[in-house]
């Protein structure tokens, strides 16, 4: 790919992962005001069973599990239906994002309801979610968790102080991908703050709206021969 095709497409690219890593920081944000816990990321939730286990907790050390449980089956399904590995456009990631949106809906009517397994299906979308996310370029396009987003940025503001060569348009797209997943969480406090739990339903209905809008948009833009061309056949998506 030549410059100025990477120069133009990734400008296209961009808004689309500044939303999934906003919503990505609202939903964590929301769930995290109420429930002291991670969906999006699960360093923390990995650490949490050791802490429950040496406390002999084992309510806390079964729900720290099944949220990476979660989070690594929402991860499994999506490469299971979207199948390619790189960035390739395609109407099936509307299906993963509407997907998304239902398990959220799902998520948000459990935590009213006070069930734990809401936490468990919040994880599930985010799995989901950053599965979806690709290479593009040799840059990994993570929405749900800074810490490879901060280590990618430290890597090369590393090497421009090093005098070595910097990609600037990865630098930007990562800062931009920082900061919106900050105002994301900044988003998800205040509104939870105001309105409670229930906020979340806003992260689903944007999902499953943005997952609507895509899937006939891309259909329009790219018929199923050429998609099948680019991309691996799966038992969902047989033909495409």
């Amino acid at each position: 790919m030549d410059r100025a095709s990477i120069y133009r497409d990734w400008k296209h690219i961009l808004p689309g992962a500044m939303a999934l890593a906003g919503t990505t920081g609202y939903v964590n944000s929301v769930v995290l005001g109420f429930l002291d816990i991670w969906v999006s990321h699960m360093s923390g939730d990995v650490s949490h069973p050791g802490l429950a286990i040496a406390a002999t907790d084992t309510s806390r050390t079964t729900k720290s599990l099944l949220i990476v449980l979660g989070f690594l089956l929402g991860a499994m399904l999506t490469r299971f239906l979207v199948g390619a590995m790189g960035l390739t456009p395609s109407r099936r990631y509307g299906a993963v994002l509407m997907i998304e949106g239902i398990l959220l809906l799902i998520s948000t009517l459990l935590l009213v309801s006070k069930s734990p397994v809401g936490t468990i299906l919040a994880a599930t979308a985010c799995g989901l979610q950053n599965a979806m996310s690709s290479s593009y370029c040799g840059l990994m396009i993570r929405t749900t968790h800074v810490t490879e987003i901060v280590t990618d940025l430290g890597v090369m503001l590393g090497h421009w102080i090093h005098h070595r060569p910097t990609v600037t348009w990865k630098l930007q797209f990562l800062i931009a991908l920082l900061f919106s997943f900050g105002a994301g969480c900044i988003g998800g406090g205040v509104l939870n703050r105001l309105y409670g739990h229930v906020c979340l339903w806003i992260a689903a209905a944007v999902c499953f709206l943005v997952g609507v809008i895509f899937w006939p948009m891309m259909q329009h833009q790219l018929p199923a021969d050429a998609e099948s061309e680019i991309l691996p056949k799966t038992s969902i998506f047989p033909d495409a």
